[in-house]
């Protein structure tokens, strides 16, 4: 039963407030491990630059979320948070993190209708800016009506990931948007750092718990060779498995085949691998015609954003028999053998396992809260278009971090920057 309670003056809808204890030590546990989104906040805190206003979330409902959101609600804002996945929300870091203070809309593994019941709650409060991953913050506020839209128009948002951005670039395409939007996900010290080392850990950490096999001597199929792909390829790699990648983008196919990876198509792929792994954003990558022709006891995981890349529907529609075979592994009979897939087939990393490491999502969450300040510092004066975190931003996180790890850096002279030209 879920459990409606008022603490701190605070109404949120999680599952048990007694939970709260070992959320709070979870997101104290985080906050060692994240230097730059803590110096930043307390560049805020001190400023309280968000006084006075509203934001509201849509993310992974997991530590280092929480702690962003603490960090928020330090500068000033009245924080309202919900998750952008079903699987994703961690109940006990939901009721730490509302027994904290912030307003909190989140319970794992709730259906459809009340995940976007919870999105819905956190827009009710009409924030002032917004956090979105994965664009359904954004989707919920566009499918408001007319007047609500016209009464309220928030100040703008970030986007975190890969697949808001292309939902956001798809509607910009056709028309402008309701507000300013911050892409963050393109921002270098996000994209590279996050979705190549934190998806290539995260996924195979999770992997590896759920199902307590060996990686290295196997057969890993990577669908898709963008940053999440190429990460999640070099970590199997690292760990001793033959790696195989499907693309269809013949540039990322020619970099995957350099790095020296198989570049095959899925319809190939699919009798070899021990694993699968998609990581496209796109959907029906792998679908029936694989699923006939697959090893005994393959796994299946996704590490895309929404759960539309693996066909689950049609695993089940051919398969005999369905059931838990573990903790995130579902196993469906087929002709005779047995696939496992892995956490439903929503976002493995995070549906069952605890999400990128603290370190990285550091950098991502800095540039979270700076893109926030830039549209704060420049109300009024953004179209409502997607923008880019400026360059200076980006230079700033790295910075931090790498001050923050003890590293050095060279400086350029007067004159070797007149010679560049700077």
């Amino acid at each position: 039963m879920y459990i409606y309670f008022l603490e701190v003056l605070n109404l949120s809808i999680v599952k048990d407030s007694l939970l709260a204890h070992n959320g709070r030590l979870k997101i104290k546990w985080v906050q060692d491990y994240m230097p730059v989104l803590t110096k930043i906040g307390d560049e805020f805190a001190k400023s309280q630059i968000f006084a006075g206003l509203k934001i509201g979330m849509s993310i992974h409902m997991e530590a280092k979320t929480a702690y962003l959101a603490l960090m928020l609600k330090g500068a000033g804002a009245e924080v309202y948070a919900t998750g952008c996945n079903p699987l994703s929300t961690q109940d006990d870091v939901a009721a730490g993190l509302a027994s904290m203070g912030v307003n909190v809309y989140a319970i794992r593994g709730v259906d459809n209708d009340e995940y976007f019941s919870h999105i819905k709650k956190v827009l009710s409060h009409e924030p002032d800016l917004l956090i979105d991953d994965g664009g359904d913050l954004y989707k919920a506020y566009s499918e408001l009506s007319p007047e609500i839209r016209e009464k309220w128009r928030p100040i703008g948002g970030c986007e975190e990931t890969t697949t808001g951005i292309n939902r956001l670039k798809m509607l910009q395409r056709e028309a402008p948007l309701h507000f300013p939007m911050m892409n963050v996900n393109d921002a270098p010290c996000k994209h590279f750092y996050d979705n190549v080392y934190g998806t290539g850990q995260s996924v195979w950490t999770a992997i590896m718990d759920t199902t307590n096999t060996l990686v290295a001597g196997k057969t890993v199929v990577v669908a898709g060779y963008g940053y999440c792909g190429s990460g999640v390829a070099m970590r199997a790699r690292g760990m001793g498995a033959r790696v195989i990648v499907t693309e269809i983008d013949p540039v990322k196919a020619l970099e995957a085949s350099l790095d020296g990876f198989e570049v095959m198509p899925m319809d190939d792929a699919a009798y070899l691998g021990d694993y699968f792994v998609t990581v496209t954003g796109c959907k029906n990558v792998i679908r029936r015609r694989h699923f006939n022709c697959m090893k005994d006891n393959a796994f299946l995981a996704n590490a895309g954003h929404f759960d539309v890349e693996i066909n689950v529907k049609e695993l089940g529609v051919i398969s005999s028999d369905i059931k838990a075979r573990r903790d995130n592994i579902t196993g469906y009979t087929t002709n005779n053998k047995t696939l496992n897939l892995l956490a439903s087939g929503r976002l493995v990393n995070l549906a069952a396992g605890q999400g990128h490491p603290a370190e990285i999502m550091d950098m991502s969450f800095a540039l979270q809260a700076m893109g926030l300040k830039y549209l704060l510092d420049h109300k009024g004066q953004l179209e409502d278009k997607l923008y880019e975190i400026p360059e200076e931003v980006n230079e700033r996180v790295a910075r931090l971090k790498l001050e923050a790890m003890g590293i050095k850096i060279d400086t350029l002279t007067e004159e070797q920057r007149e010679y560049l030209g700077r």
